[in-house]
């Protein structure tokens, strides 16, 4: 069944093999029918950053989410979310990061009126998926923590509820991948795309 997917995609690069991943995923869940709203932050001009007036406001809601209302409304409006992303430092680059801490405030992807007891309000989302390359091995990154995959299959289905079936698709040790590695990867990707739902 169709679903609306909000897709994050964080690269600089258009020429980048992350740049060709982006755009099968954004072609291949178009051609499944779903409806897409490609979110390319840097494309977007996104500022990662957060002020000294939101830290000081990130607890004040409503108020807190003017400063990104249409983001907001971007996430809200969306049923399934896909991040598509290179891994840098064995974390995520600064501009999503930027993305998390701005826009997973209270009152939108978690209500904190009770300190004591943090309700999730992502419960809308019932898919997420990541599409994540690595410069080095999986051993490297697990060694490391693999945050980018506890982001991803941790934090975000916690903010559902633990109610959002979530896949990660990785692609480790690009340094020295070859094209047909690097092919197969893609296919994969697109074939995931292919049957979300």
């Amino acid at each position: 069944m169709p679903v609306r997917v909000l897709v994050v995609y964080c690269h600089p690069v258009e020429t980048s093999f992350h740049a060709a991943l982006h755009q099968e995923v954004v072609e291949k869940l178009r051609a499944a029918g779903h409806e897409v709203d490609d979110c390319d932050l840097y494309a977007e001009g996104f500022n990662p950053v957060m002020s000294r007036e939101e830290r000081l406001g990130y607890h004040d809601v409503p108020a807190n989410q003017a400063p990104l209302a249409e983001h907001v409304r971007r996430l809200q409006w969306a049923e399934a979310m896909v991040f598509c992303f290179p891994t840098w430092c064995f974390g995520l680059p600064a501009m999503l990061k930027g993305y998390f801490d701005r826009l997973f405030m209270p009152g939108v992807a978690f209500d904190i009126s009770d300190p004591a007891n943090v309700k999730p309000m992502l419960g809308h989302l019932k898919r997420i998926s990541a599409v994540v390359t690595y410069g080095r091995p999986r051993w490297m990154a697990m060694y490391m923590g693999d945050p980018p995959r506890k982001i991803i299959t941790r934090y975000m289905k916690r903010m559902t509820g633990n109610t959002a079936r979530v896949d990660y698709h990785a692609h480790y040790h690009m340094n020295i991948a070859t094209e047909s590695q690097l092919t197969r990867f893609k296919q994969r990707v697109g074939a995931a795309m292919s049957d979300f739902a």
